[in-house]
């Protein structure tokens, strides 16, 4: 067995972001100043974290955050990024560059939730999921050909009621940026973006049934991410005749945003 942690991180704030407007794929901005900020916030949160392998969406915007986080890191700031087109947002087609309003209007004329709506040219809610579950499979692939199926601290054999066990034992009250990674040696980095992070967890959670910290509200782990929020996850992988398959999850904490106390995030 091989157990890691995947922490998932928004992009900073673009001046797109501050202006309600509708990114995707086809609007590719750089982070505003407050962008910027938060990635530095970040950055100084997970500064005592050694991130093993880091996966980045291509766009400017979230190749730009994680950038800075790792330049702020003690451990990887010459960790080399793998860019990745799996990662990148949800394409919202010809609502891409319009007002967030205007997505709304054209839910509500076609009688769907924002949510559930795609608009011409965009993508929908299963194709989002199946490019993240297509980067799954890259992921466990490249992490086990790096890593192999023995970690050096025994933590490849943690198991799935280890795992459950210690749910409620290493989070600590007030949050830390550690949380989650006691026994595990291999962490995995991810940058991407809040549609997409979004789907990414309603996965994890619906689909794949990771366990759930004790007593979080179901509203907040399907909630926006805001910029640069990181949520983390540990994965427990075993053989299979096929490849790797996901045997055991849980949720440590989603959408955490302690680091952005001093700023007002753009959701």
């Amino acid at each position: 067995m091989f157990t890691f942690s995947l922490t998932l991180i928004r992009h900073g704030e673009t001046q797109y972001n501050r202006d309600k407007l509708l990114q995707g794929q086809g609007v590719d901005t750089l982070l505003s100043e407050t962008g910027i900020q938060q990635g530095e916030a970040a950055g100084r949160y997970l500064t005592d974290i050694t991130f093993h392998n880091v996966f980045v969406s291509n766009l400017q915007r979230a190749v730009q955050t994680a950038e800075i986080i790792l330049r702020k890191n003690t451990h990887s700031s010459s960790m080399e990024m793998v860019l990745e087109p799996l990662l990148r947002e949800r394409g919202f087609g010809i609502a891409e560059g319009r007002p967030k309003e205007d997505l709304k209007n054209m839910a509500n004329a076609a009688g769907q939730s924002c949510r559930d709506f795609t608009p011409p040219g965009g993508e929908t809610l299963d194709q989002v999921k199946l490019r993240f579950k297509k980067f799954l499979k890259v992921l466990f692939e490249r992490l086990l050909d790096e890593h192999s199926w023995s970690a050096p601290d025994g933590s490849a054999g943690a198991t799935a009621a280890n795992m459950t066990a210690s749910a409620a034992s290493d989070v600590a009250p007030g949050g830390s940026a550690d949380d989650g990674l006691q026994g595990v040696s291999v962490h995995a980095l991810v940058v991407s973006h809040g549609a997409y992070i979004r789907v990414a967890i309603r996965h994890l959670v619906e689909d794949l049934k990771c366990s759930l910290p004790p007593g979080v509200k179901v509203s907040h782990l399907f909630s926006p991410c805001p910029n640069t929020g990181i949520s983390r996850f540990i994965l427990t992988l075993s053989q299979s005749e096929p490849g790797p398959v996901l045997s055991a999850a849980r949720c440590v904490f989603t959408n955490r945003k302690d680091h952005l106390d001093d700023f007002t995030a753009a959701e």
